[in-house]
């Protein structure tokens, strides 16, 4: 028998509820992730939760103004429920839908959504299942690289022919750093990189660098610092925010000096980055996060979407213009 319940203090999960969150495939799994959420974007969670024996899922939701969201941010490049190894998934999480709609519940708008895994269908299916009516569409792209057993070196030789040239000329040029825990110092350096960078002011910074600090504390952070003679003195010129968890290397952020942008000093510290994750890490799979930036390709192999997901209470009358613009949709991509 399934069991769905619901917790709106992440403070007072009990342990077994907690426990469901080990089978998370990354940082944005993680319940310290959504402790962050919570605590440095006001968001109000509802994490749905199913249980039936030693199975369970987790579906981290919060209240928005136009109904159910993700637990999530901007930084985030994936949402979605966790799933316990073995659990009927469709039924744990048909069972959650229905129990939100039976509640009053009357749209839960998810984004961005990965499918790769079938995690997106499987959500499309439970909702549809407990009588939502749901579109979905693709909202963004995820570049990234499945290392196939490669060492730095045979990679960067299939990489594009101007990129290795920028790289030989340039590389001498600064100094790279790479910090693997947390460092105040580091973090100023990257913050003065990113302030005379052309990146928009940051949308949360004090929740980046809690994530980087507790990312640091773990042993999971990858934070490079490129550096060099600018303007008559020696000073941070790029910055890259790196993690690396379950042989998943997650490229997060990076910016370089705008006055710096002669010297390349992003392209170099990149090829530092990749190749401390691909020889020393070992990872399998390097991932950049969504949009689909063209500089991307130089470093990246293959792409996949990300998914917007839209579900309806069909006798919500609040709901009923975007009910008919999501069957409207429907109708045009079947013609």
């Amino acid at each position: 028998m399934i069991t769905v319940s619901y917790h709106a203090n992440l403070k007072e999960i009990p342990a077994e509820i907690a426990a469901i969150f080990a089978h998370g495939q990354g940082p944005f799994d993680a319940l310290a992730w959504f402790d962050l959420c919570v605590e440095y974007n006001g968001l109000q969670p509802l994490l749905a939760v199913a249980q039936n024996g030693e199975h369970g899922a987790v579906w981290p939701l919060a209240e928005g103004p136009d109904g159910l969201r993700p637990l999530a941010n901007w930084y985030a490049f994936t949402v979605g429920p966790i799933i316990t190894p073995q659990a009927d998934g469709l039924a744990m999480l048909t069972a959650i839908a229905a129990d939100l709609k039976q509640a009053g519940h009357a749209r839960i708008t998810l984004w961005p959504m990965p499918d790769e895994s079938g995690l997106a269908s499987l959500v499309t299916a439970s909702l549809r299942r407990a009588g939502w009516i749901v579109g979905r569409e693709v909202c963004d792209t995820n570049h990234h690289l499945m290392v196939a057993g490669r060492n730095f070196a045979q990679y960067l030789a299939a990489r594009p022919g101007p990129l290795r040239s920028t790289l030989k000329r340039k590389a001498k040029k600064v100094d790279v750093i790479l910090h693997a825990t947390w460092s105040e110092a580091a973090w100023q350096d990257y913050k003065a990189v990113y302030a005379a960078s052309w990146k928009p002011e940051e949308g949360s910074p004090a929740l980046l660098r809690a994530f980087a600090q507790q990312q640091g504390e773990a042993g999971q952070l990858r934070l490079g610092l490129a550096y060099a003679t600018l303007d008559g003195s020696y000073q941070p010129v790029a910055a890259q925010l790196w993690t690396v968890e379950a042989g998943t290397a997650y490229i997060h952020k990076l910016a370089y000096h705008e006055a710096a942008k002669p010297l390349s000093p992003g392209t170099t510290l990149s090829a530092a980055l990749f190749a401390r994750v691909i020889d020393e890490d070992k990872v399998d799979v390097i991932d950049f996060g969504t949009g689909d930036d063209p500089y991307k390709r130089d470093w990246m192999e293959a792409q996949r979407p990300r998914y917007r997901i839209c579900a309806y209470r069909p006798d919500a009358l609040t709901q009923w213009p975007a009910i008919a613009k999501c069957l409207a949709k429907r109708l045009l991509r079947r013609s």
